[in-house]
C-alpha cells in the first residue's frame, strides 16, 4: 500500500503561482510512477502530468504545458506540482496518484482544492 497526502492548494488571483506536494508513504517511492490529476465541478478528472521514476521523463496536459512543472524528491518520497501564470480555469480538486507498472494508476490521494479567482 502506498499513502498519499496532498498539500499547498489553496486560494489565488489569476497570474499567480501555488506549489503542491504530495507526500507519500509505504513501499518504496522511487519505485513508483507518480501523476497529478485535476477534477473541476461538473467535469471529469483530467491528467495534468507525470513523472516516472527516475524524474528525468515528464509528460503534460496541452493546457498546463508550459506554466506547471512537475517534479519529485525521491530522498523526501514526495512530489510537487509547481503552477505558474494560474487561471481561473485552473480551479479544480488537484489529485496526486501513483502507479507501479501498468497503465492505471493504483493509489490516490484525498485532493487539494485550488481556486483561481478572475
Amino acid at each position: 500500500q502506498v499513502q498519499l497526502v496532498e498539500s499547498g492548494g489553496g486560494l489565488v488571483q489569476a497570474g499567480g503561482s501555488l506549489r503542491l506536494s504530495c507526500a507519500t508513504s509505504g513501499r518504496t517511492f522511487s519505485n513508483y510512477v507518480m501523476g497529478w490529476f485535476r477534477q473541476a465541478p461538473g467535469k471529469e478528472r483530467e491528467f495534468v502530468a507525470r513523472i516516472r521514476q527516475g524524474g528525468l521523463s515528464t509528460a503534460y496536459a496541452d493546457s498546463v504545458k508550459g506554466r506547471f512543472t512537475i517534479s519529485r524528491d525521491n530522498a523526501k518520497n514526495t512530489v510537487y506540482l509547481q503552477m505558474n501564470s494560474l487561471k481561473p480555469e485552473d480551479t479544480a480538486v488537484y489529485y496526486c496518484a501513483a502507479k507501479y507498472g501498468g497503465s492505471e494508476y493504483n493509489y490516490w490521494g484525498q485532493g487539494t482544492q485550488v481556486t483561481v479567482s478572475s
